[in-house]
């Protein structure tokens, strides 16, 4: 929960340091500040994006909040796996195996090459399908870059009319201070949604989607390496090398995980989930 104890820790320190300096929190609470801002940069999203795509927001921020898990160790096993059984059966053998893997991805990739698919078709309609992946999570993290740079601007608007409306009622200096004060909100507020909200948000979803990316890129090789028939060993050096050392599963021998049973005579059944 990396990413929800992120933006909840950064409200927290800046409060906190607020209350240290002399501050309230009712001194920071203005409806009519947080209407311009949030309402404001809402409409400008609605128009920009539409309303459709706006509302899905909601959603692609709760699922920002939860940090994705690298599956990448589990898919390479299946993959292993497939291959020494693909090697000791032949292609046909993986169609069973393929409706019980969870990712829709790999399943694709698992039964075109069982129906034998040229081998560069393969390959062009699982890169295609990860191309538009990649758009549409670029199309979704582009909605809060943009929510990131709109609330700063309404805000400093917001501002500058609050201030007009305060100039205009100098004849009553009691009241300036505050008014003043409230005027600042907006301005306040237009940074904070977009430094605390929007940004961390779109990062946070640019991250999942270069995890993903990774993942199914790593998928593509393997599936493309079944297909053309290459050891179970030497595919299993090849998939962990995707990942980072520290990342790697090694066998007693510092091997590869997967590496000394595909040597061998393949025993056993290939992992039929991936995560």
């Amino acid at each position: 929960m990396s990413p929800l104890i992120g933006l909840v820790g950064a409200w927290v320190f800046i409060i906190v340091g607020m209350l240290m300096k002399g501050g309230s929190i009712g001194g920071i609470i203005s409806p009519p500040a947080a209407m311009m801002v949030i309402g404001g940069t809402t409409c400008v999203l609605i128009a920009s994006f539409g309303m459709k795509e706006t509302i899905g927001m909601i959603k692609l921020t709760i699922l920002s909040l939860k940090e994705r898990a690298d599956t990448r160790p589990e898919v390479i096993r299946t993959l292993v796996g497939f291959s020494e059984k693909a090697r000791r059966e032949g292609l046909l053998v993986l169609e069973e195996d393929a409706k019980r893997v969870d990712d829709p991805f790999l399943r694709k990739g698992v039964r075109l090459v069982v129906d034998g698919t040229d081998p560069e078709l393969v390959k062009d309609i699982l890169e295609t399908e990860l191309d538009a992946m990649e758009e549409r999570h670029h199309k979704n993290q582009k909605m809060f870059k943009q929510g990131g740079a709109f609330a700063p601007t309404i805000g400093i608007m917001a501002t500058v009319l609050s201030l007009v409306g305060v100039l205009q009622h100098l004849d009553e200096p009691d009241t300036l201070g505050p008014a003043i004060s409230a005027a600042f909100l907006a301005t306040f507020y237009g940074v904070a949604v977009a430094n605390v909200v929007y940004l961390p948000i779109a990062n946070a979803l640019e991250k999942m989607t270069t995890q993903e990316s990774a993942e199914r890129l790593l998928m593509i090789e393997g599936v493309l390496s079944i297909q053309s028939g290459d050891n179970p060993r030497i595919l299993a050096e090849k998939l962990w090398s995707f990942l980072p050392p520290e990342a790697r599963e090694l066998d007693g021998d510092g091997e590869p995980a997967g590496a000394a049973s595909a040597a061998g005579a393949g025993d056993g059944e290939p992992v039929a989930q991936a995560a």
